[in-house]
């Protein structure tokens, strides 16, 4: 796999509705783009001198139109591309404020997609793992009411 340090930056970030519902983007079917024709969660390449959060932000919004005003972390790990290479991946996640309107600016849709509809549709294989991860968090922080 190389070198983590070595390997390009993405982030990502669950956006969560208040029924628990993520917000996915159904990736364009292109050539050499990767995860092409799958759902996944918003999110894009690491600019730089931007920060791994700031490049979250910046990427949901250049999808969705939607400002994420608070993001907390959820995990970062190598992600292996279609084509065999790997990135660095960082997920962070969300609650959405119900006031913003979302907009597919990129991709062929834009939806909130209860957990039990993921199975079913076509996506990376790790994005449940992702999605219960993101659920437990959420969880966890709203007991502690942080």
């Amino acid at each position: 796999m190389g070198d983590l340090a070595l390997l390009k930056d993405v982030a990502a970030v669950a956006l969560f509705r208040e029924d628990g519902a993520i917000l996915l983007q159904h990736r364009d079917r292109k050539p050499g783009l990767n995860h092409s024709g799958l759902w996944v969660l918003p999110g894009g390449h690491r600019e730089s001198g931007e920060t791994i959060e700031e490049c979250a932000i910046r990427e949901f919004f250049e999808e969705t139109a939607y400002r994420c005003t608070k993001l907390h972390w959820l995990l970062r790990r190598p992600v292996q591309t279609d084509l065999g290479d790997y990135y660095q991946l960082t997920v962070f996640w969300a609650h959405y404020d119900g006031i913003q309107q979302l907009q597919c600016l990129e991709g062929q849709d834009l939806r909130f997609i209860d957990r039990v509809m993921v199975e079913k549709l076509p996506a990376p294989d790790f994005l449940v793992d992702l999605w219960d991860r993101a659920i437990t968090a959420s969880q966890l922080h709203h007991e502690r009411g942080t």
